[in-house]
């Protein structure tokens, strides 16, 4: 009768369902795309109206979830560093890469998921908070012809900064442990440009983030 018993549960679903205290955690790959708004190098800016760009990037990712409750779960993704391109843009566009620059978001997500715990599809919202940390700024020789012609090679540094991020995605259960995690999400985060010659520019990154994962339930 025992037998007869978890067979019956697992034909139901239970086995698959997202219920309070479960642990899940993934791996795949995410893409950090910077939805741009640049500000104007600031004097002296020898070209003009001098703004800049900022590539995407994919990297490998994984994360790990709990479910709180039924429907509420608190998320941790995790990525490799992410390495951007700053390319000219404004009175330089066309000039090609200004500098690399690599950062590493930390991020928290609470989660509402919606439907049944034992729904093979479950979509979900979230709301997080970030901490963009930027590092090992470099700067090329077209960086210095705009910024100081003539002179030293000019170094530069970027702020790290804290935003904020909307997310949407959905879980699909492919068996009894094993599910593909979708996910979209938004930032609204900004930061700023030093350059070792004094000059600074502001940026609005708000990057989007689209990743996809498979993962394991326990």
């Amino acid at each position: 009768m025992k037998l007869v018993a978890i067979a019956a549960a697992l034909s139901t679903g239970t086995a698959v369902a997202q219920t309070a205290g479960t642990w899940m955690a993934r791996v795949g790959a995410i893409t950090v795309s910077p939805q741009v708004s640049s500000g104007y190098l600031s004097a002296p800016d020898y070209m003009g109206g001098t703004k800049t760009d900022v590539s995407s990037n994919t990297q490998l990712s994984s994360g790990v979830t709990y479910m709180y409750t039924d429907h509420w779960s608190v998320d941790v993704p995790v990525a490799l560093p992410f390495k951007h391109q700053i390319m000219g843009d404004g009175a330089l566009k066309g000039a090609g890469d200004l500098a690399e620059v690599k950062t590493l978001p930390l991020t928290v997500f609470l989660q509402y998921r919606f439907l049944q715990a034992n729904a093979k599809f479950r979509p979900y919202v979230g709301f997080g908070l970030t901490y963009a940390y930027i590092y090992e700024a470099t700067g090329s020789g077209k960086l210095t012809a705009t910024t100081n012609p003539g002179g030293p090679a000019t170094s530069l540094s970027v702020d790290s900064k804290w935003g904020l991020n909307a997310q949407i995605g959905a879980t699909i259960s492919l068996d009894d442990k094993w599910f593909i995690d979708l996910h979209y999400s938004k930032s609204n985060l900004s930061t700023t440009t030093h350059f070792s010659t004094g000059q600074q520019l502001g940026i609005a990154l708000d990057p989007a983030c689209y990743g996809i994962g498979i993962g394991y339930r326990f």
